[in-house]
């Protein structure tokens, strides 16, 4: 900030780091408003990149710190054309035929940035030379009343990017704040324009979410403005046929959340197996009644269950296939005898495979008792694990030798 402002700039601290530091908290990020261009900023820090297409910011980084610059947005008309300023200039909107922005390089001055911003605490700004707050949205009032609003009518900023439901969800559950009436009925009507946004995006907003400590509250949002089903239809509707899968998903929320309070690592992985176990689960169970082998049955159903949930959310492989493995473990943990059992403890996949199962049975799962026992068999020894499969092994195997076939 101090450098844009040497070179006539003007710059402030905005949004969430502004925010948290008003209520108390510690910021995870700091986000800079400008009035210099992309460019401009660019050339100031050797060290930076302009990122972005529908709205273009750029990274400055700083050792392993990244700080966003972005440059004050302004007012544009409903249409779907430039403003008149040229694309070249990069100072231009377009939105689609619904009203979705697809392209929002529209530069204005500090008070249109903060009627542009998606959320009024959102909206504050601090001057780190004046030592001054500006608040054009009323966000102080909001901050202090605890309460989510939207900035402007929220059907309109809601058409204009789907995205901010979800934001309006997270903020809420994260911050324990309320929504306020009109931008809470919005939801509802609007929740279909998710489908307009493509997967990738709606991944990182899966991040998001679920991976910032309040996955538990998030997800009572999403059920309760019926919002899940955009994300993951399938699951949805088993949700509606099974409680039990309901308790699953509640149980990894409140898991990762427990994890992420006393700084343990997580992994997407794990929250997506729960989420979409119940479909998983349902499949196998269909397959196996037509015939199919168990494994079988359940690598058929993890492969469908990815393939049609990656049509809404993208799902990255490094996170589709510990998925899928964590579901097969749950087969193989159902084996407690032989060599084979016993080595399964020191399998890189294991932990995983039996924290879920924990969750399964913690959800009403009957298992007969496996978290139990593989919970003890973790405390033994190799040897003493040998033994322990090696007993209820029903019979020895017994030394085949090869009979050898005489020559025709």
């Amino acid at each position: 900030m101090s450098r844009l402002r040497s070179q006539g700039h003007q710059a402030y601290l905005v949004g969430g780091a502004v925010r948290d530091l008003l209520l108390g908290g510690h910021p995870k990020d700091f986000d800079i408003a400008t009035d210099a261009t992309p460019e401009a900023v660019n050339d100031l820090f050797r060290n930076s990149r302009i990122i972005g297409r529908r709205f273009r910011i750029v990274h400055v980084r700083f050792g392993r710190e990244i700080i966003e610059v972005t440059t004050f947005r302004g007012h544009h008309d409903s249409g779907s054309g430039d403003t008149g300023q040229g694309e070249n200039s990069g100072n231009h909107s377009r939105q689609s035929a619904s009203g979705l922005l697809l392209r929002d390089n529209v530069y204005g001055t500090l008070e249109e940035d903060a009627m542009r911003r998606d959320l009024t605490v959102n909206a504050l700004y601090y001057d780190s030379g004046k030592f001054e707050i500006f608040d054009h949205a009323d966000g102080l009032r909001d901050l202090e009343g605890r309460k989510i609003r939207i900035i402007g009518d929220p059907e309109q900023r809601y058409t204009e990017d789907p995205v901010r439901m979800l934001r309006v969800l997270r903020f809420a559950a994260r911050l324990d704040f309320t929504i306020e009436n009109d931008t809470a009925a919005a939801i509802p009507r609007c929740g279909h324009l998710l489908a307009e946004i493509p997967a990738a995006r709606l991944f990182d907003e899966f991040l998001k979410l679920f991976l910032s400590g309040s996955a538990a509250k998030t997800l009572a949002k999403l059920l309760e403005f019926d919002i899940l089903r955009y994300l993951f239809p399938e699951t949805c509707v088993c949700l509606q046929q099974d409680p039990e899968s309901l308790a699953l998903i509640q149980a990894a929320m409140e898991n990762t959340d427990q994890r992420i309070s006393v700084s343990k690592p997580v992994t997407p992985a794990f929250i997506l197996a729960a989420l979409l176990w119940p479909v998983v689960s349902q499949d196998s169970r269909r397959l196996e009644n037509e015939g199919d082998a168990p494994m079988v049955a359940m690598n058929s159903a993890g492969h469908s269950a990815i393939t049609n949930a990656v049509q809404h959310i993208s799902i990255p492989r490094r996170f589709s296939q510990p998925m899928r493995e964590i579901w097969e473990f749950q087969l193989r943990l159902q084996r407690k005898t032989g060599r084979k059992a016993a080595e399964l403890v020191e399998h890189r996949r294991f932990r995983a495979a039996y924290d879920f199962l924990l969750l399964r049975e913690q959800a009403g799962a009957d298992t007969g008792d496996l978290g139990a026992w593989w919970t003890e068999l973790q405390t033994l020894t190799q040897e003493q694990r040998l033994e322990r499969v090696a007993s209820g092994r029903s019979r020895p195997k017994r030394n085949r030798t090869r009979r050898s076939t005489p020559a025709a």
